[in-house]
């Protein structure tokens, strides 16, 4: 069945906050250019956009890693900022556009080190 106009405004009305918030961040990061978090494969070097939905320290062999879930609506990845734990800026709920290789450990998405720009409110 072809979605015309009225499939397409059921579906809207019919979706969750969530599913319309995932909507419209893969909109944007498709606006500006950036990679589908959901379309990278290992070793890819991509520039995202999305937002951090959360930040953890861990500790690794005595160092802390700055860990960031980020997601732009199409999936997510774990971006990890080796030896900090903290970032200015850099918090849950802000929008960022981030470059770098993704690799893929154990099913997971990861970008360690990304260079890192953050999108204005």
């Amino acid at each position: 069945m072809a979605d015309n106009p009225i499939t397409r405004a059921l579906k809207r009305l019919s979706a969750s906050t969530e599913e319309l918030e995932s909507v419209e961040r893969q909109r944007l990061a498709e606006s500006t250019g950036a990679a589908r978090v959901g379309d990278l494969c290992d070793r890819a070097f991509a520039t995202l956009r999305g937002t951090i939905t959360m930040l953890t320290i861990k500790p690794r062999a005595g160092t802390p890693w700055l860990e960031a879930e980020f997601n732009d609506g199409s999936g997510g990845v774990t971006l990890i900022w080796m030896g900090r734990r903290e970032i200015a800026g850099i918090s849950a709920g802000r929008e960022l556009t981030v470059t770098g290789r993704v690799s893929c450990v154990d099913g997971q998405r990861r970008m360690y080190n990304p260079r890192y720009e953050l999108v204005a409110d």
